[in-house]
């Protein structure tokens, strides 16, 4: 233990005879505890939020989305599949067809976005299934008024806003060809409701509809053609390393998509949000730098007599400096463990107890989302400690520079 070390730890431990430099010590400590407790927990629920978005995206949208350039139609389907299919990572390929359009029952109408979905081979990539709150995902056809219809599922808000809410309501799907101009006439088709699925993001619950890739066909005269290929892997965050893969694979007219591609505008912004907070909660630990340097500050007018001791002695102007810097490093470290120890153990909690619960009904998660990553306890415990350390410097030059004759002369 170098003796730097050593009577840093005296002075930060030692009874000094103005009380109130201990007091603003502590302060700092509790300052510094406070705001990395705080950036800890408040950065574990943005994460717990952030996955839950995610996971429910991606469970709604695959991975992947292969498709063409200009959204022009795939037709070579049955080929691509099995290029995929045989992709290390690759743990499903499904076809869909996506188009806009308008659902109606009797009076009542709301734009919708129809989803023709191969259920074949849906349960590879989609979560589909199981969400499914009201009946099944099944689009066989039943005989309604004499006339076989196919099945259609729609996403609770949606049938909520057009009041189709039970099994077997009739719906009319009307669609606008892309090519037929202004004053073409919309494809009109008959479904009855087969099920109510409910995502749990309200933005896609209340526009999204799903009927048979058969039925998609037919609806928006795409004859063989589908829109894209969704793809499902055995890890997200393979998405970009494959996406770039299979573009360079399948070459022009092709081109890949990703989760991330498909919500860019949110996945930026709750990043953004995310930074931001950890921004904002870091002023609660500068303030406890403050502190800091008007402790360490006092701590020099009354240690004076010490300091020009230890210099006629033979210390160093660099062996005082240390001293100072020590004991703000000592001040960032315990106040930095100990704010990890008690952001972990309140993460911890709420992780394995819930202990702050929400009603399921309103946020559709029974409790506060919370995802503890090591990474953001490197950058907090780093910040800490950074700013704990530049606190401490102009402290540290202050006392380095007294001259010992000068410091004892009044003793």
């Amino acid at each position: 233990m170098s003796f730097e070390y050593f009577i840093a730890k005296r002075y930060l431990k030692a009874k000094r005879r103005t009380g109130f430099i201990s007091i603003i010590t502590y302060i700092s400590i509790g300052g510094v505890t406070i705001g990395v407790a705080a950036l800890i927990i408040v950065l574990s629920v943005m994460n717990g939020f952030e996955q839950e978005v995610r996971s429910r995206l991606i469970g709604a949208d695959a991975h992947l989305r292969l498709r063409k350039f200009f959204m022009q139609p795939i037709t070579r389907t049955d080929s691509l599949l099995t290029i995929l299919n045989n992709t290390p990572h690759v743990t499903g390929a499904s076809p869909a067809i996506y188009a806009q359009g308008l659902i109606r029952k009797q009076d009542q109408q709301s734009p919708a976005v129809i989803k023709g979905i191969d259920l074949s081979s849906v349960d590879g990539v989609s979560d589909l299934k199981n969400k499914m709150v009201l009946g099944s995902l099944d689009f066989s056809e039943r005989e309604v008024d004499g006339v076989m219809l196919p099945g259609i599922v729609l996403g609770r808000y949606l049938a909520d806003g057009i009041s189709a809410l039970s099994i077997g309501d009739l719906v009319i799907v009307a669609s606008i060809p892309e090519d037929g101009g202004l004053f073409a006439q919309p494809r009109l088709m008959r479904f009855y409701v087969a099920g109510l699925v409910e995502m749990g993001y309200y933005e896609y619950d209340k526009v999204f509809s799903y009927i048979g890739i058969d039925a998609a066909q037919k609806l928006f005269g795409l004859g063989q053609g589908v829109s894209w290929i969704e793809v499902k892997l055995d890890d997200y965050n393979r998405a970009f390393a494959l996406a770039g893969q299979l573009e360079e694979k399948l070459g022009y007219p092709y081109t890949i998509q990703t989760w991330y591609d498909l919500h860019r505008a949110l996945f930026s912004w709750m990043e953004i949000e995310k930074w931001g907070s950890f921004i904002i909660l870091s002023l609660i630990i500068m303030v406890a730098a403050f502190n800091i340097i008007s402790s360490l500050i006092m701590v020099t007018m009354e240690k004076t007599r010490e300091i020009g001791i230890l210099k006629s002695m033979g210390a160093a102007s660099a062996s005082i400096m240390k001293i100072f810097l020590f004991e703000g490093f000592l001040v960032g470290l315990i106040g930095t463990v100990l704010g990890s120890l008690i952001g972990y153990s309140v993460v911890f909690l709420q992780k394995e107890f819930e202990i702050i619960s929400l009603p399921p009904d309103v946020y559709v998660i029974s409790a506060l989302p919370v995802v503890m990553q090591w990474l953001d306890f490197v950058s907090i415990a780093a910040v800490a400690m950074l700013l704990s350390i530049v606190a401490a410097v102009y402290p540290a030059y202050k006392a380095s520079r007294l001259v010992p004759v000068e410091a004892i002369r009044y003793e």
